[in-house]
């Protein structure tokens, strides 16, 4: 019944499915590592977060290296100052539970006369064109929140111009934020959770602490396992439709052969009877 399946047609065919199931299988474990290092990742955040704030001037020189930089991610620090309301600079399109606006970065100076980039929050779009409704306090600043990378464009998305006082910026680019700022900045910038005093009207609304899920990969990977398991029930039985198929095709053409089909000579029409007339 299933020679068929030996011929070079159908064999790319058992290939083909082959190398499908094999991705899918793949593509199912690689989801699962990604789970992993989502929680291997979580549990390093959230370790982070957990210690105590530091004077972000003892968790980092203002050169920090590039290990520096990484290990500080994500730690919680205070940072105590003066707000610098002149260098304050928004961040291009961002949401805050589905609604568009921006985020207000604010540099602060400290008593050495470096500063640091915090990101005092959320304001949604039509609010951005009144500064004074966002306003840092004047008596001072005094903030704590988690340590930041410095974002960097990837290989898609806006480009800021290289050269002059931007207010706007399409990410919270330090290193470019430094070029208008008459401070040394620190390579870092500062996502503020608290501050004292709180900032009047709730503007700018607070970002939060970074949410802490896994993410879809369990789920992506259960799919990918239910389509490999799928796939290898449903060829088999198409497999076997196939060879009944055939199979009654046979019986089918041996019982016209045994029978002797129509107009077959083994069942001649009756003659006509001699001297008739039509």
């Amino acid at each position: 019944m299933y020679r068929f399946a030996l011929t070079p047609r159908w064999i790319l065919s058992h290939l083909f499915v082959l190398l499908v199931v094999v991705t899918m299988v793949n593509l199912g474990f690689w989801q699962l590592r990604r789970l992993e290092e989502k929680r291997d990742f979580n549990d390093l955040v959230a370790a982070r977060m957990e210690a105590d704030p530091v004077p972000v001037q003892e968790l980092l020189p203002v050169d920090a290296t590039d290990e520096q930089l990484a290990a500080a991610e994500y730690r919680q620090v205070s940072v105590v100052g003066t707000w610098r309301a002149s260098d304050e600079v928004l961040i291009n399109n961002r949401t805050n539970e589905g609604a568009p606006g921006f985020w207000v970065v604010t540099p602060v100076q400290l008593a050495d006369g470096t500063a640091v980039a915090v990101n005092r929050g959320w304001v949604p779009v039509g609010v951005e064109g009144d500064p004074a409704a966002y306003a840092p306090s004047s008596e001072g600043a005094s903030v704590t929140g988690l340590v930041r990378e410095s974002q960097t464009r990837g290989r898609i998305g806006p480009t800021d111009p290289a050269e002059g006082t931007l207010d706007r910026l399409s990410r919270v680019d330090v290193e470019r934020l430094d070029q208008q700022v008459d401070l040394e900045l620190y390579p870092v910038y500062v996502d503020l959770l608290a501050q004292e005093p709180p900032q009047a009207d709730g503007l700018p609304g607070s970002i939060g602490a970074p949410d802490l899920d896994e993410g879809p990969h369990l789920s992506y990977a259960g799919q990918w396992f239910i389509f490999a398991t799928l796939t290898l029930i449903v060829y088999p039985l198409l497999l076997r439709r196939v060879a009944r198929n055939k199979a009654a095709e046979r019986a089918a053409a041996a019982a016209r052969e045994r029978d002797g089909g129509p107009g077959d000579p083994a069942d001649p029409a009756e003659p006509p009877l001699v001297g008739s007339t039509s």
